[in-house]
């Protein structure tokens, strides 16, 4: 056929690290520490829910209100409610989402316009930059990085990205690859450009319960003037350990929300009911016990945090130097130390992450995920020399 058949806005925005080494992974059987998943089942009180969800008659198998089930969002805006300090309307400032992903392009495509650029702090889940590009929308020119002596945005850093084109600002808390939890005055400095300078904020904020060594997650919608210019992305996947239920949120002011609304119900239009139904049964429970030891929002950190500690004893036993994550799923290391023959041929024009990567998944049968893959092509080059781990595992890790 001699008529191009994609369309333009694919250009550039095809190659995908998940899809590569999944698949890589697969094809040498490597144990998968790669990749955000637990391999662990969710907890019992959340697959009671579902079966009672899926037994519960025939409206549990039949379409639900398209923006979200009525008791998913009556409970999340309960829930949320408490912890942003307002009241929040569930009919009105909530979209349910086939898992955080559709939150997040329902986002770009509601509000990003043909010529806006969207900030995003670097590192980033690589999602973000090809679904701000398939909007319209271009990442901001001149991305910038957290800081490698202490991972701390700046002021002069966040200042030096805005033009009049600037529409949005993405962030990530706890950040994904790094763990780095955003501090109170971080936000505040945020919050502050984002009002000066009429800017939205998009906070990804899927691994809000997992926090470790005392690092606290703060909503940025919580703080003063923020709520009416913040959509909030939200996971029962991560908050439930049952990532393959893909049951997401975008959390917001309705008159933000509403425009998501219309992305949705022109794509997917619905989301499972029997799952939505089994989080919102999961949610009830984790209102009533919040704050207690009962609560599974406290008990998963927890246990997360001894897998935590054992993976990165294992790293330094092998020589590498681990960067401890105050939250989230992930732990990435400095490989630099690695003294590893690399002489496959087909990728010695990939950065030396990327082949480090491949050669583990190859010779050592361990799998995880190189870090530039998580940055802008054009800073790739800096951070060649980290790989993430996943250490929401039941296995024990395999030492290099």
């Amino acid at each position: 056929m001699a008529r191009q058949l994609h369309a333009r806005r694919l250009e550039g925005v095809d190659k995908n690290i998940w899809v590569e080494f999944t698949q890589l992974t697969a094809d040498y059987k490597a144990v998968n520490v790669g990749q955000g998943f637990p391999d662990f089942s969710p907890p019992s009180f959340i697959q009671e829910a579902f079966c009672s969800a899926i037994t519960g008659g025939a409206s549990m198998h039949q379409y639900t209100r398209g923006f979200g089930h009525p008791a998913l969002v009556k409970i999340l805006a309960k829930f949320f409610g408490r912890i942003v300090g307002r009241d929040i309307d569930p009919m009105e400032d909530f979209q349910i989402t086939v898992g955080a992903y559709q939150a997040l392009f329902c986002t770009f495509q509601a509000l990003i316009d043909e010529g806006d650029e969207v900030i995003i702090v670097e590192p980033f889940f690589d999602c973000y930059q090809p679904m701000v590009k398939m909007a319209g929308g271009t990442p901001s020119s001149n991305l910038y990085t957290l800081s490698s002596a202490d991972w701390v945005l700046s002021p002069e850093e966040l200042a030096s990205n805005l033009n009049p084109r600037t529409k949005a600002i993405v962030i990530n808390t706890p950040n994904n690859p790094l763990g780095k939890v955003y501090q109170r005055d971080e936000l505040q400095m945020i919050a502050d450009f984002c009002i000066k300078h009429d800017i939205i904020c998009i906070s990804d904020e899927v691994y809000e319960w997992l926090t470790y060594d005392g690092a606290q997650h703060i909503k940025i919608a919580s703080l003063p003037g923020m709520w009416e210019r913040t959509v909030t992305i939200g996971s029962a996947g991560k908050s439930f350990s049952a990532t393959g239920w893909k049951v997401g949120w975008a959390m917001g002011p309705g008159n933000i929300i509403k425009h998501l609304k219309t992305i949705h119900q022109n794509s997917v239009y619905h989301c499972a009911t029997a799952a939505q139904e089994a989080v919102a049964m999961g949610f009830q429970r984790e209102y009533d016990t919040f704050g207690t030891e009962d609560s599974y929002f406290k008990q998963l950190p927890a246990q997360l945090h001894k897998k935590r500690l054992r993976l990165a004893e294992c790293l330094r036993s092998v020589g590498l130097e681990p960067v401890m994550p105050q939250g989230g799923y992930f732990m990435i290391t400095d490989i630099s130390s690695l003294q590893v023959d690399l002489n496959d041929p087909s990728t010695k024009d990939e950065p030396y992450d990327f082949r480090i990567v491949k050669w583990l998944i190859k010779e050592k049968g361990l799998a995880t995920i190189p870090v530039s893959g998580f940055y802008s092509p054009e800073h790739r080059g800096n951070v060649q020399n980290y790989i993430r781990f996943c250490f929401v595992k039941v296995i024990w890790f395999v030492c290099i």
